[in-house]
């Protein structure tokens, strides 16, 4: 288990560091805008985020 949890930390970390990297300016119109959001909208899509990842994952285990 903890080596599917490192893995998926490390693509995280990958996908994450992708956009900075492939389009700086693009990112830091990204930031500036989300920094504008209320902390109420970014809640919501924070959990959005998490239960379409718990989804996933159980959909993903479920197929193998």
């Amino acid at each position: 288990m903890w080596d599917d949890l490192l893995r998926a930390l490390a693509l995280m970390l990958v996908i994450e560091g992708a956009l900075p990297f492939l389009a700086p300016q693009r990112w830091r119109q990204m930031v500036a805008t989300i920094s504008q959001i209320d902390n109420r909208t970014l809640r919501i899509i924070g959990i959005a985020s998490m239960l379409a990842g718990v989804i996933l994952l159980f959909w993903i285990r479920e197929l193998s």
